[in-house]
Parts: structure tokens; sequence; C-alpha cells
């Protein structure tokens, strides 16, 4: 079984979808799952293939997560607007997070808050 992500027009993932092995050329299973996925959803053709283990384009997507194509990746969605991408695809603050420690990144102060436990 491989699986596909359903995406809008801005690349953002709206569905995960299961592709039977049977409906797959294992030549070529991508081109032949999104072939399948056309057919099947009357002519929708943005789909790309996904992974359960991250093989395939970084990560397993969830709906809202974003499919970056300079990366072939699937990116988290942006946490904070001071966030910013590394050259993995992961979201990182402007400042590295203390390595000790329970902390919370504040948006609004641009820093990491220590958490103390209750």
């Amino acid at each position: 079984m491989a699986h596909f992500a359903q995406l809008d027009d801005d690349n953002v993932v709206v569905a995960v979808y299961p592709v039977a092995n049977d409906a797959l050329d294992p030549a070529n299973e991508e081109a032949s799952g999104i072939e399948f996925l056309i057919q099947w959803s009357n002519g929708y053709s943005k789909w790309k293939q996904c992974s359960y283990n991250g093989n395939i384009r970084r990560r397993y997507p969830a709906i809202g997560d974003r499919y970056d194509e300079s990366r072939d990746a699937f990116i988290l969605p942006q946490p904070y607007p001071s966030w910013s991408l590394d050259q993995y695809g992961d979201w990182v603050a402007p400042q590295p997070k203390p390595s000790s420690g329970s902390w919370i990144w504040d948006e609004s102060k641009g820093e990491w808050i220590s958490v103390t436990e209750s």
C-alpha cells in the first residue's frame, strides 16, 4: 500500500489517501499512483507520494502541512512568525533553545521562557 497527499493550489495538504498495491506499477509507483488517483477523483491532479516512515519527502504529512517543491519535502506549519526554515526543512527559533530544563517560546518577547514544573 502506498500513500498520497492531496494538495491544494498553494501546495497545502488537504487529505492523505492510501492506494492499494494492485493499482500500482512497481517500476513507477508514484506515477501510477497519481494516475489512479486522477481517475478516482474525477480529474484532480495535485498529488504527491508520501510514507509513514518518512522515507519519501522527509515526513508523513498531516492536513495543513505544506509541500515544499524546492526541498521536495513536506513541511510543518510555521509555529511562530519569527521562526525560519533551516536547511533540512525544520522550523527554528531566532535563538537556540537552552539545552537543559523546560522552555517555551514567547513570541512577544522573542525569547525562550523557563517553565517551572509543579
